[in-house]
């Protein structure tokens, strides 16, 4: 899937799961509580943050990875009638990796 927003800086653009029950591998994340983490493919990623003595620090995210971000800690947006996430790269939670020896 193509994206149609290009971040900037350090934020990343992610298509989250559906909501409900949310299983990764044998990661289940479960639908209870009004703040659990979101989850979702990374779509997009900015070129990373400038320091202060203006040097380009690259995000460690790439796209096609999985991560978790806080409910309420990025801005979800509708483009095209399709949901997004932008969160700075410092928001999201963790990576999620699939384990090398699954075969499903």
């Amino acid at each position: 899937m193509e994206c149609p927003i290009s971040p900037l800086g350090d934020r990343i653009v992610i298509l989250p799961n559906d909501e409900g029950e949310q299983m990764y591998g044998n990661i289940v994340v479960p639908d209870m509580g009004k703040e659990k983490p979101e989850m979702g493919k990374v779509l997009a990623v900015g070129p990373g943050r400038i320091t202060p003595d203006g040097k380009l620090v690259p995000n460690q995210i790439q796209v096609g990875q999985t991560v978790l971000v806080p409910k309420f800690g990025a801005q979800t947006m509708t483009v095209e009638n399709e949901t997004y996430i932008m969160a700075s790269e410092n928001d999201v939670l963790g990576i999620l990796n699939k384990k090398e020896d699954d075969n499903e």
